[in-house]
Formats: C-alpha cells, structure tokens, sequence
C-alpha cells in the first residue's frame, strides 16, 4: 500500500504520483514490487533502501549515500494477547522528500495522522524523523508498562493456583521482553549516531537540525534509555519470579510424592496382616474371634504407623 501526504499550516491532505509536491511523505506498508520500482523512480532513492526494512530480521542501522540516508529502528508491535514482537521500520529522508517502509501498519505512524496535523509537518523531514523515533521510544514504555501490569496478574493467580496457562504466559511476556532488550539497544546506537552527524557537513543537506530538533532527539534518547533500563529491571524480576515458581512448582510435587509414599506404607500394612493371618497353616489366633483380633491388630499397627509418619511431617 502506498499513500503520499503533504501537510501545510492548517491540512494534512493526500496527493498521487502526478500531484505530487516538495515535502510529501511517502508511507509504504508491506508495498508491492511495483510500488517500490514506482517511488524508486520518482524520488531517485536506490531500490536497496526500499527493500531493507521489509526483511524482518534487520536491524538497526543508518545508511548514507550522496542525496539519501537511510535510517532502519525498530519498532514495538503487538502479537496478540501477552505477545510482543519489534519490527523494522525504514525511514529515508532526501533532499525534497521522507519515506517511511514498514511490513505491516503499526500504532507509530498511526498516529500521523489528519486530526493531529498541528502537531507534526511533513515538510521539515529532520524534525518530521525525530518525531517518528519519539513516538517508537514512548510506544516500547506503554508496552513495558501493559507487561508489567499484566506481570503483576499473573502472578497474583499463580500464588492461588498452578497452572500451566499462566506459566506459558510468563514465557511468553519474557520473549516480548528479549525482542524489547535486544531492539533497543540497536535503536540507542542509532540515535547516538544521529546526535553525532548533526556536526557533519556531508548530511547538512538532508538533516537540518534547529536547537529545537536537537531538544527532540535528546527527549528521544532519554526516553530510549529510560525503556532500555525499564527492560533490564522488569526482565530481572521476571526471571527471578520463574525460578521462585519453579522452586514452589518443584516443592509442592515433592509434597505430593511424600504423601503418596506414606499412603503406600500405611495401607501396605493391612495388607501384610491379612496375607499372614489366610495362610493355610497354623496360626495364632485361628480360634473364634481370631477375625476381629486380627482386625484390631492391623488397626493398631496402622495407626501408630500413621502416627510416626505424621510426627515426621510425612503428611
């Protein structure tokens, strides 16, 4: 899917291949070969810089050529209940124009849109950028947040009951959590790279950056710092709480096996009685009342059985 806007003082308003004008933005979603081939040719960008952030597994990283750069980050996304994921997101900026290239529509650049027109212009691609990379950052601290509230959840219902559900859920929330760890650590690397060539005179050209866009990507790597360590922390309590379940699920199954275990004795007891008092043979007691002699005998032995074995906390 390929939309194209322009925004000015008051609108942001769509345009076409044919209509198009300096500072459009270009918003591909999961876009066909034709598409790419298409905003190849008109804006002159290398079909390469389309391509890449429609490989799931790139990472992030900057790219410069003479009148392109590149600039891959990693995005949060939502996979359904409790799962989490990153995805690529290409951004490239030219001399008259900004792309951005993604696999699927996410909740970062839908945020862009006409009824928050106030609050971003396509026009000024660096500040334009640094907006999008804000959204990314403030998006993974929501997310952290929703994982550790439901963190909390989970583990409120597994002090009443294990299941194995939950444990699966908690598996789940600490892979959302690697993919958060290891996406924003590239994601730092870029932004400290972008902070780097505000200085250099090759990108002059493509990223024009005013004291008030130097504020934004300050803003914007605080906050990727703030996520980096919110991961750190949630992902130490996460695993502690695993081993600590895993310790708890591992007890209570050596409870259970105690108990089995003295159930075994106690009624292997009676057993043993009654299999010596039937044998063919002469035996004591085989005179009259011998039965209920021998039923009180087993009795008592299996009750001071039961006895030791509940002094020792076998049950």
């Amino acid at each position: 899917m390929l939309k194209i806007y322009r925004s000015n003082c008051t609108d942001l308003y769509e345009l076409t291949l044919q209509t198009l004008e300096r500072g459009a933005w270009f918003n591909l979603i999961n876009p066909t070969s034709a598409e790419l081939e298409q905003v190849a040719a008109t804006t002159g960008t290398p079909l390469d810089f389309l391509k890449a952030a429609l490989d799931e597994e790139e990472r992030s990283r900057i790219e410069l050529e003479e009148n392109h750069m590149l600039v891959i980050t990693n995005i949060p996304v939502t996979r359904g209940h409790d799962s989490y994921d990153a995805l690529p997101l290409g951004i490239v900026l030219t001399t008259d124009y900004i792309i951005t290239i993604c696999l699927e529509s996410n909740e970062v650049l839908a945020d862009f849109k006409p009824e928050n027109h106030r609050l971003f212009s396509t026009f000024k691609k660096t500040r334009f950028l640094f907006q999008i990379l804000y959204k990314s950052a403030t998006l993974y601290l929501k997310y952290l947040k929703q994982i550790n509230r439901r963190t909390d959840e989970i583990e409120r219902y597994l002090r009443r009951s294990m299941q194995n559900e939950e444990i699966f859920q908690l598996l789940e929330l600490q892979k959302g959590l690697t993919y958060f760890a290891a996406s924003l650590r590239s994601n730092g690397i870029v932004l400290e790279k972008l902070l780097r060539l505000r200085s250099t005179s090759q990108v002059q050209h493509l990223i024009k950056m005013y004291e008030e866009d130097e504020d934004l990507l300050e803003d914007v790597i605080i906050e990727n710092k703030q996520a980096i360590e919110m991961v750190e922390m949630y992902s130490r309590i996460m695993n502690g709480m695993m081993d600590t379940f895993t310790s708890i699920i591992s007890n209570n199954l050596n409870r259970v096996m105690k108990f089995l275990a003295s159930m075994t004795i106690i009624l292997a007891i009676p057993t043993m009685v009654s299999s010596f008092m039937g044998m063919n043979v002469d035996v004591p007691f085989s005179g009259n009342g011998g039965f209920i002699i021998t039923l009180l005998f087993a009795m008592a032995v299996t009750a001071l059985s039961a006895f030791g074995l509940w002094r020792k906390g076998m049950f």
